[in-house]
């Protein structure tokens, strides 16, 4: 049988990095969705709704033989949600109030079988501590531009880790994506085993 053809609908490098290291060579088509249509909802109801949101608008184009993985992440501090910042003030904002504090990240993650239309959304929580940052960090931190384009205006897995005193649950659920969770149930719900 021939192998299946995986589309990330996300424009996430680091996305599309996870799955290539779990073997997952995935095309990268994002999609057109208005992220805006999943305001008022819980952090945990957002992240699933827009992953399955971007998922079924990709999955639209494919057929048979075809795997659809769709992705969202926010940062959640306060009960207040924290997506990219808008702007440097924005990202500033974000920081000053990350700092010294402990926030979670939700990822909703989402795969639909093209063939048949089938698809399992769920999302993963994970908490992270920060220390207490200084304002010549905050600045500096922002020159390097990497807060403009992640949930929370910071990246784990670049110079951001500098910030993270602490971590409870998954690692790559803070990247971006859950590659633990995701392979069990592309495992249990749709039978591909990534080994």
């Amino acid at each position: 049988m021939a192998k299946p053809l995986f589309i990330l609908a996300s424009k996430s490098p680091r996305r599309r990095e996870l799955l290539k290291n779990i073997g997952i060579n995935a095309q990268i088509i994002p999609s057109d969705v208005d992220e805006s249509t999943a305001k008022n909802l819980s952090p945990e109801q957002m992240v699933t709704q827009l992953a399955m949101l971007k998922a079924s608008d990709v999955a639209r184009s494919f057929g048979a033989n075809t795997y659809v993985i769709g992705a969202d992440t926010v940062v959640v501090f306060n009960g207040k949600i924290f997506g990219k910042p808008r702007d440097i003030e924005d990202a500033r904002r974000m920081l000053q109030t990350l700092s010294g504090n402990t926030h979670y990240v939700y990822t909703g993650y989402c795969v639909i079988n093209c063939k048949n239309g089938t698809s399992v959304s769920k999302y993963e929580k994970t908490a992270v501590t920060f220390k207490s940052l200084s304002e010549r960090e905050i600045d500096a931190y922002i020159k390097t531009r990497e807060p403009m384009d992640k949930a929370g205006a910071y990246g784990i897995q670049e110079k951001g880790s500098i910030f993270v005193e602490k971590i409870e649950g998954d690692y790559f659920n803070v990247v971006g994506l859950p590659v633990c969770a995701l392979s069990k149930v592309m495992n249990d719900e749709f039978g591909i085993d990534v080994f």
